[in-house]
């Protein structure tokens, strides 16, 4: 799994700009079936409120907060 792909399918869930599973393996350059192992990360992995909204053809998360990606030295 390449890891900046997930970051950049996560940057597109917040801005609801995946599009279908279809669409977002283009944007993405991966194949259909591994949205729906991204997907499948965030929900059951993550715990992420994630949802596709058929109305806007979009993912995106449902509730408050945020996904951390990044180590942060302490002070």
């Amino acid at each position: 799994m390449n890891i900046e792909k997930l970051k950049y399918f996560i940057y597109l869930i917040e801005k609801w700009r995946t599009g279908t599973p279809a669409n977002g393996s283009l944007k993405l350059g991966v194949s259909e079936r591994s949205i729906y192992t991204y997907v499948n990360i965030l929900k059951h992995q993550l715990n992420a409120p994630l949802a596709y909204n058929k109305h806007l053809q979009t993912y995106q998360f449902n509730g408050p907060g945020k996904l951390i990606w990044e180590w942060a030295k302490e002070k």
